[in-house]
């Protein structure tokens, strides 16, 4: 393959899987947020001057090396959960992570190359909108994968301030449009062009510091809500092992015994190992015991649907509390299998428990924890920005349960507990984060963690919990007003384009 002069081929072949590996140091839990701004420096010298078809190689790189070190936690819930075995595991992850790059980065670098580039402010303004739009796009298309977005690293730096506003698809932003501007100082090395980009960057961080102690929400009273969740830690293996189903819920009565008298207790996703109406005979007592000492338990429990049959993955109310929230994002291959017909039965990886559940319906009201409305989220839904922001808008509090299990030591669980901090601080709202196996933690309402466990431990996390009235910016209006806005812009720098086009022709 040709490259351009001064690039060697085998530079390209070291340079861009680096580059995009540095997305993943910028991430929980290596937190190394400068490695993301470089990241997008490097991205933005691969593609500066390269042709159409080395900026689809380029960009392949770029995606194995970023999807290939961000998600590598895929592996242990294939090998170690799955079944699949060391060499099977290994081949399906470099499938998938290769299959992301091929769906997403190429796509990124051949839309970038071929439309934006050579456009006024191409690069510049060009790249990040790109970016953006980018993520977004990984947000929805078949079912989406929002995952490794660059604005996750800048929950502690200045722009934070900007989240509440534009969100994390704004971070993503400011984050590239800084690696763009470095690069472009380190190309252009004239005073006048490096003091241009200076002030921009300086503009967008100091506007982020600037806005970070705005208070865009405030207390609803003086007193807060006590919450307690209970990590149990259940092995995964014996999760769904009917040897252990008595075993599992003893152990959730008992550690929970002491702690009704508590305003919200939580159990995490699919704590109770059974459909909940075959559960009936250990919840009911539970139930009353709950409502008997003005306690709402959130229960994670599978649900079979009463008119239809379908199977879903469900939060229940008891005691105080009222409702049953059905998860609407599934897990692909977790908790349903694609082309189920034609995979069923070929590998133990599609067959695990529980992985024929159904989604549940989009228009979901909150749940209730006596008075107060709680939007909960079921593990991997808490990824996703705009349904977050959706069911913000009508809540007091965010409640999001998980069974990280399925992860192992990787750093898919601490990369999923940041996410939700970002949640938190785009909505202006406590989240309420319990899981089977850590980290449970409180996050308030600027992303911050108040309180948490260890992961890997049996543990019980106890405390108050703010109720907040008024909305954000993005909570109020989601995504739409940076999509738009990224759609906008390039639309008025292709006017621009055919406008100075058509003067020189």
């Amino acid at each position: 393959m040709n490259s351009e002069p001064g690039l060697h081929p085998l530079l390209v072949l070291v340079l861009a899987p680096l580059a995009g590996a540095l997305v993943t140091l910028s991430l929980a839990p290596f937190d190394l947020w400068p490695a993301g701004i470089l990241s997008c420096a490097l991205y933005a010298y691969l593609l500066c001057t390269c042709s159409l078809r080395q900026a689809l190689w380029r960009s392949w790189l770029f995606g194995l090396g970023m999807f290939g070190s961000g998600v590598s936690w895929v592996y242990v819930s294939i090998d170690v959960y799955g079944g699949a075995g060391p060499v099977l595991a290994t081949f399906l992850i470099v499938l998938f992570c290769a299959g992301l790059s091929l769906l997403f980065q190429v796509s990124f670098g051949w839309f970038y190359v071929r439309f934006v580039r050579a456009l006024p402010g191409g690069m510049l303004v060009g790249f990040p909108v790109t970016w953006v739009l980018s993520e977004w796009l990984r947000s929805w298309l078949l079912t989406g994968f929002p995952w490794l977005y660059l604005g996750y690293a800048h929950l502690d730096t200045p722009i934070a301030g900007w989240a509440p506003v534009v969100g994390v698809y704004g971070l993503s932003f400011i984050c590239a449009l800084t690696g763009i501007c470095l690069f472009l100082a380190w190309r252009s090395r004239q005073a006048i062009a490096c003091t241009t980009y200076a002030v921009i960057v300086i503009t967008l961080w100091a506007g982020g510091a600037v806005l970070r102690p705005m208070e865009w929400v405030v207390k609803a009273s003086e007193q807060p809500l006590r919450v307690v969740m209970y990590q149990p830690n259940v092995p995964q293996e014996h999760k769904w092992d009917p040897a252990w189903y008595r075993p599992i819920l003893r152990q959730l009565r008992e550690a929970s015994e002491p702690h009704y008298g508590a305003d919200i207790l939580v159990w995490p996703e699919a704590a109770v190992p059974n459909y909940y109406q075959r559960a009936r005979g250990f919840l009911d007592p539970i139930d009353r015991r709950a409502d008997a000492n003005q306690t709402t338990l959130f229960v994670g429990a599978p649900y079979l649907g009463e008119e239809d049959g379908s199977y879903h993955n469900s939060v229940i109310a008891l005691g105080q509390g009222q409702g049953v929230y059905h998860k609407q994002r599934l897990v692909p291959f977790g908790e349903y299998v694609p082309l189920e017909g034609l995979l069923r039965g070929l590998i133990d990886f599609f067959d695990l428990p529980m992985s024929a559940f159904s989604p549940g319906p989009a228009d979901q009201p909150p749940l209730r924890a006596g008075p107060y409305r709680v939007a909960p989220f079921i593990c991997y839904e808490v990824v996703y920005p705009e349904l977050v922001a959706r069911a913000a808008r009508q809540a007091d509090v965010l409640l999001t349960i998980s069974n990280d299990s399925w992860f192992g030591r990787s750093i898919g669980p601490l990369q999923h507990l940041q996410i939700a901090r970002m949640r938190a601080l785009e909505n202006g709202r406590y989240m309420i984060r319990g899981t089977n196996n850590g980290v449970s933690a409180i996050i308030d309402q600027r992303g911050r963690i108040v309180a948490r466990t260890e992961q890997f431990v049996e543990a019980t996390l106890a405390g108050d919990v703010e109720v907040m009235l008024g909305n954000t910016p993005f909570s109020s209006f989601g995504v739409i007003p940076v999509v738009s806005a990224c759609v906008v812009t390039l639309a008025l720098m292709w006017l621009m384009y055919l406008g100075f086009w058509r003067e020189d022709s």
